[in-house]
């Protein structure tokens, strides 16, 4: 079953039914991200127990470096 999803602003389909699945089959699996679910930030620890419906609105962003 497949979910679609907004992914930073562009609609998206993806198979995870959990946020810490869809960071794998996204492509974030190595990354170091911070996540927003529907406006709401969601720690590391919780990506795991957080599940994904159509039409949620997921957020990954990556931290910027510089001075």
């Amino acid at each position: 079953m497949t979910r679609r999803i907004v992914l930073n602003g562009t609609e998206t389909e993806i198979r995870a039914e959990r946020l810490d699945g869809a960071l794998d089959e996204l492509g974030y699996a190595s990354a170091i991200v911070a996540t927003a679910l529907n406006g709401t930030f969601i720690p590391r620890a919780s990506r795991a127990e957080t599940v994904l419906s159509d039409g949620d609105q997921l957020e990954v962003v990556a931290p910027l470096q510089g001075g």
